[in-house]
């Protein structure tokens, strides 16, 4: 857990240096002479994170959507909510304005009610291929930004042409 901690805080001090690289629409202004770099958060942003590894992924969702600027809604899986709950006091410890983070715990089904909030700008979800395919259709049609990170480790694209088992060894 302590290595999983630092992991987290490395993440926060990487996006919170990072700020000032962000990129955005730069817009001349003829008139005055000079450009300006216009930044624009999305809004609110739904992380919804995975029972493994639950505070890494956490601060890997939380860390950039802060950095540029947006709100957070994040939920952990229903089976460890801690690591988020401890989150949040470190949240309220760094002063955070109140509404910049917010934690909900529960079941599954409270991460689809969030996906498919109105109010929700982006949804961001790391599990199983199965919940990430009903998040994809609960925000279809939808403006929503989706981003998912789905399935088990070590994926391989195996062509036509290989030789089988050998694919399936390695």
């Amino acid at each position: 857990a302590r290595d999983e901690a630092a992991l987290g805080a490395r993440v926060f001090e990487f996006y919170a240096g990072a700020i000032g690289r962000f990129g955005g629409e730069t817009i001349p202004l003829a008139k005055a002479g000079f450009d300006f770099t216009l930044r624009q958060p999305m809004g609110v942003i739904a992380a919804i994170v995975p029972w493994n590894f639950p505070f890494p992924i956490a601060c890997w969702k939380v860390a950039p959507a802060l950095a540029a600027g947006n709100t957070v809604i994040l939920k952990p899986a229903s089976t460890t909510p801690l690591s988020a709950l401890l989150f949040a006091d470190v949240c309220v410890q760094a002063d955070l304005p109140p509404g910049t983070v917010n934690i909900v715990t529960g079941p599954g089904e409270i991460g689809m009610h969030l996906a498919t909030h109105p109010d929700v700008d982006k949804v961001a979800f790391t599990g199983s291929t199965e919940i990430g395919k009903k998040i994809g259709r609960g925000v279809a049609g939808s403006d929503k930004a989706l981003t998912l990170e789905l399935g088990g480790k070590a994926a391989n694209i195996v062509f036509d042409d290989a030789p089988l088992d050998q694919a399936v060894e390695g």
